[in-house]
């Protein structure tokens, strides 16, 4: 608990003025009283709450037996309330003046209130001075010069009207205009309005929506077709989509270390704008190359159709722009680097600490959101062609589609710069906050020799010379290691979730890529936004301390740990002829691929081309030719082409038909295996918000940006580039049916259900019992302050007072700050 000493009482004047009135009191000062509210400065910055002084009213014997006592209110033991008991029945209390503190922050208490000289027509003048300007003191009334009878009889100096002697009170301040909302001196007053904690958020929020948006939403969705575009292999485009996580590696400990200790909002707008300058690159080689241009022939993959394809020149020209979306991206990542670093900690410092939770998930929520923006607008911008002014004979559906994949990096880039303005002008902390900073109470894990305590220095961490001991102290720190492996695992499910949950669902359900990804959007956007909201919620909604949150995030990852067997279920795999099962429609060995038939021997098919069919009997072909289909039908069914005459497809003795795409699963657990997947990404981010709570809980102040910059690292490092990796080398063993690139072997076309189920079921429980494991270790080594620090936090009353609570006797209601 922050007790505050008393702040010295000057006049304008001068102190002569008020050394008179506080030797009327014994050498107090007159700070103490039966109504509430009390003045302190934290700082130099002034907390007031309902300011309301009155002076005790003792009986004029006691008056005048204190004037003629030349020890009148002094006490000889220090830091402890005196009464003075000269009447019976009468106690006039005085508190002495504690000992100066300097809280963990560095901040020092003891500061100047300055009482400015009040009008000589003022009613309450006489409150401190008399008319001819003789300061108060002993055997003198308040007003005029009274005899010694006359000041007896009157109550010593009772402030008649509370509210203006509130309004004669200057507060000394050593911030100026730092507080102030505005780029150099331009700071209007119509900017302050949106100089508060909301303004931050909300700003911050759509940098980080816009964040999410553009790298993990447009990016996802576009990669297909820039590979298209640019002739880019998968492992090129693969690089692209992981510069974004190196350069973030690259700039985390020097941005967080530098940032968390300097001007954070400026640090956070220069990030935003360079995270812009990035989009705009990556939509730069649109402008910069040829027309695209390509035409379709309708019988192309028919049988008895021309089946010679000529491989593509293994390099070409326009890969090479391939190193400027990978510079893009490399932009994207260092102007993304504040945002989830030094924009958290920006929030924990200017928000009460039972409202942080809340505030980070809101954040962390428009984070999430996001992508689910960039998939549904990418998905839009992808229907139109990437030529905008010109015409084409080819439909989206076409597999040589290229669609306008650049005009939502030229929005995202234009609104980055934006608002990237407004969060440059906010100032190094927003006014008030500095009373939260002093009322939280530190709940930094203790370390065995102490060294914790250096952090507490206000100079350390200001110098490249502490970088090492600040690196030193964290990974002393067991509580916040096992935390950030436990983020690793939870990111590494995460990130594997996110790539392949669309591929799973395809396999197993039999959907088109669009639908797979539109499906597993509508579980990832509720419950991964939900989660992540409902975690911070009851964080603050129980007040959870540090322990408690880490609980919490135990149950959590246990909760999805029982739920992560759904993997079970499974889904059979839709016949696919030459694959799962013979052109005679028998169960085929697994791993006996033979796409060859009599039926198809003649038509000369190639692997090349795959565009899969779904014949009348209900079995799936690898493409038109591969199911002998030789005319293609003008009219479309069900908007999909239809092809006739069918040699492989028998139906009453007569050749069949097929529709274009892979034929419907009916699988029957597909509404519960959709439901407990629900239940695991709800339950993965649900621990999201808490675990990053605690990280900055377990901290000291100093280093809670250093902190989540270390983490970010770790997680980074092992889990989130990783993650894709690990469940992508797990998923493609159960691979059936390989795409076949002039001899390389590509990407995989069909998986075995029942061997994909098994492999992510594996994967997923070797990462959650290993997240229940760290989290279960940092709870048990988790070493709390000493409870009397701690005191009256668990009290904390709605305006989050009782960090700050008088408890002693003679201050029974000084509560509010």
């Amino acid at each position: 608990m922050f007790v505050p000493s008393w702040p010295r009482v000057t006049s304008q004047r001068g102190n002569s003025d008020a050394e008179p009135a506080q030797a009327a009191l014994g050498g107090r000062a007159p700070f103490t009283g039966p109504q509430r509210g009390f003045v302190t400065l934290l700082g130099g910055f002034p907390l007031v709450n309902q300011l309301q002084w009155s002076w005790l009213k003792p009986s004029p014997s006691d008056v005048c037996a204190k004037n003629r006592s030349p020890q009148v209110g002094t006490s000889s033991a220090p830091h402890k309330a005196t009464p003075d008991t000269t009447a019976p029945g009468r106690a006039v209390p005085f508190m002495a003046k504690p000992p100066s503190l300097t809280g963990e922050n560095g901040f020092h208490f003891p500061q100047a209130i300055v009482f400015p000289s009040p009008s000589p027509s003022g009613e309450d003048s006489a409150a401190f001075d008399t008319p001819g300007g003789t300061p108060l003191s002993n055997g003198t009334g308040c007003c005029g010069t009274p005899s010694p009878a006359e000041s007896c009889a009157q109550p010593l100096c009772e402030a008649r009207d509370s509210t203006r002697f509130g309004e004669g009170i200057k507060y000394v301040s050593t911030d100026g205009n730092e507080l102030a909302c505005g780029w150099g001196g331009f700071t209007p007053g119509c900017l302050q309005l949106f100089n508060t904690s909301k303004g931050v958020l909300f700003f911050l929020c759509v940098a980080s929506f816009l964040q999410g948006m553009t790298v993990n939403g447009f990016i996802n969705t576009v990669i297909t077709s820039i590979e298209r575009r640019f002739d880019l292999r998968s492992y090129q485009s693969g690089l692209i989509a992981s510069s974004y996580d190196i350069a973030a590696c690259l700039c985390l400990t020097f941005v967080s270390y530098f940032g968390g200790n300097g001007h954070k909002p400026r640090w956070l707008g220069w990030g935003v704008m360079v995270m812009g300058l990035g989009s705009l690159l990556f939509a730069l080689p649109h402008f910069t190359t040829g027309l695209y241009k390509v035409h379709s022939s309708a019988d192309v993959g028919v049988c008895a159709a021309n089946q010679s394809q000529s491989c593509a020149p293994a390099t070409s020209s326009l890969s090479s722009y391939r190193f400027v979306f990978m510079l893009g991206q490399f932009l994207h990542g260092m102007g993304a680097t504040p945002l989830y670093t030094l924009g958290v900690t920006y929030l924990d410092e200017n928000v009460k600490t039972n409202y942080s939770p809340v505030y980070i998930a809101v954040f962390y929520t428009a984070a999430i959101l996001g992508p689910a923006a960039g998939y549904l607008v990418g998905g839009m911008f992808l229907n139109i062609y990437t030529e905008i002014h010109r015409e084409t004979d080819i439909s989206p559906e076409n597999t040589l589609w290229v669609g306008a994949w650049w005009i939502g990096f030229l929005g995202a880039g234009a609104a980055s710069l934006l608002i990237s303005i407004p969060i440059l002008g906010y100032p190094q902390r927003l006014p008030g906050s500095q009373r939260y900073i002093v009322m939280r109470v530190s709940e930094a894990h203790q370390l065995k020799d102490g060294s914790h305590k250096k952090a507490s220095d206000p100079d350390f961490g200001k110098t490249v010379k502490d970088l090492p001991r600040s690196v030193l102290l964290l990974l002393k720190n067991p509580t916040f290691i096992f935390l950030c492996l436990a983020g690793a695992t939870e990111a590494t499910l995460i990130a594997g979730m996110s790539t392949f949950g669309p591929k799973f669902l395809e396999s197993q359900f039999s959907l088109s890529a669009s639908e797979a990804a539109t499906l597993f959007g509508y579980l990832v956007v509720p419950a991964g936004g939900g989660g992540t909201f409902l975690g911070g919620f009851l964080v603050n909604k129980f007040k959870l301390r540090c322990s408690g949150i880490i609980k919490l995030c135990l149950l959590c990852t246990l909760t999805s740990l029982m739920a992560i067997f759904v993997f079970f279920i499974r889904c059979p795999n839709v016949p696919m002829a030459g694959v799962t099962h013979t052109y005679t429609g028998s169960a085929l060995p697994g791993g006996h691929v033979n796409l060859t038939a009599p039926c198809n021997a003649a038509c000369g098919c190639l692997r090349e081309t795959y565009s899969p069919v779904c014949g009348s009997n209900s079995l799936t072909y690898y493409s038109p030719c591969h199911a002998g289909c030789k005319n293609v039908s003008e009219k479309l069914r069900n908007g999909k082409k239809v092809y006739k005459e069918c040699s492989c497809i028998e139906k009453n003795t007569f050749a069949g038909e097929a529709e274009a795409g892979k034929c419907t699963s009916s699988c029957e657990k597909r509404t519960l295996l959709l439901f407990f997947m629900f239940i695991v990404i709800l339950f993965t981010f649900l621990s999201s918000i808490p675990a990053l709570t605690a990280t900055l809980r377990c901290v000291s102040d100093r280093q809670r940006s250093f902190a989540l910059g270390i983490q970010w690292i770790v997680v980074r490092t092992l889990g989130s580039i990783p993650g894709p990796i690990a469940f992508g080398s797990m998923i493609d063993k159960s691979c059936l049916l390989w795409q076949d690139r002039c001899g390389e072997q590509g990407s995989c076309y069909v998986y075995e259900n029942s061997a994909m189920s098994l492999y992510t079921l594996i994967t997923g429980l070797v990462y959650k019992v290993l997240g229940t494991t760290f989290f279960m270790v940092a709870c048990v080594l988790y070493k709390p302050p000493p409870a009397e620090s701690a005191q009256g936090s668990s009290d904390t009353s709605e305006n989050g007072n009782s960090d700050l609570q008088e408890t002693k006797p003679s201050l029974p209601a000084a509560e509010d700050i």
